[in-house]
């Protein structure tokens, strides 16, 4: 068995976001991701006990196919499943892929730095379980910016790394 090399955490123990390049294309994919999750934003309560589209979100894949989901909760707690979560199951469910390229998720506006966008600790736990590549998913944390940060950065020190390596 080989030892685990782990990464090295940050000292100020703040994650650093950085700037897509405005001139690269994946300025252009941002804005076509917020407009197709937008779509899917109209706050609803299905029933007295369940509620949804009130979270949304739009994936794109390392292959570039584009995948949307929403936020849908109910007092049960059973059938809470965050945008994220079923943006990443409708491209498992409808193409089989499991690596993704990056993310949007918003309420009511696009995401605009202090947190807004980021995805819960279930998502991100998810998100690396469904596809180890996945630590280099982009997240958008401000959309007039283009800030970006990933998920390897969100989480640096993920216990799973370990079980990956053993299953190679």
């Amino acid at each position: 068995m080989s030892a685990l090399a782990l990464p090295q955490p940050q000292t100020n123990n703040q994650q650093k976001p950085h700037n897509t390049n405005q001139s690269d294309t994946s300025a252009d994919i941002w804005q076509q991701l917020y407009t197709q999750a937008q779509q899917h934003y109209h706050p609803q309560e299905v029933t007295p006990f369940i509620y949804a589209h009130h979270v949304v979100c739009a994936l794109e894949t390392a292959q570039g196919d584009i995948f949307t989901g929403f936020c849908i909760e109910a007092c049960c707690s059973t059938m809470d499943l965050c945008a994220e979560r079923v943006a990443a199951l409708n491209m498992y469910v409808n193409s089989g892929q499991t690596q993704i390229k990056r993310i949007i998720a918003f309420r009511d506006k696009a995401p605009y730095g202090q947190g807004s966008g980021m995805p819960c600790g279930g998502c991100r736990e998810f998100l690396l379980e469904l596809d180890e590549r996945n630590e280099d998913t982009e997240f958008l944390v401000d959309y007039e910016s283009r800030t970006t940060i990933t998920l390897k950065e969100l989480m640096p020190l993920w216990w799973g790394k370990e079980r990956y390596s053993h299953s190679k």
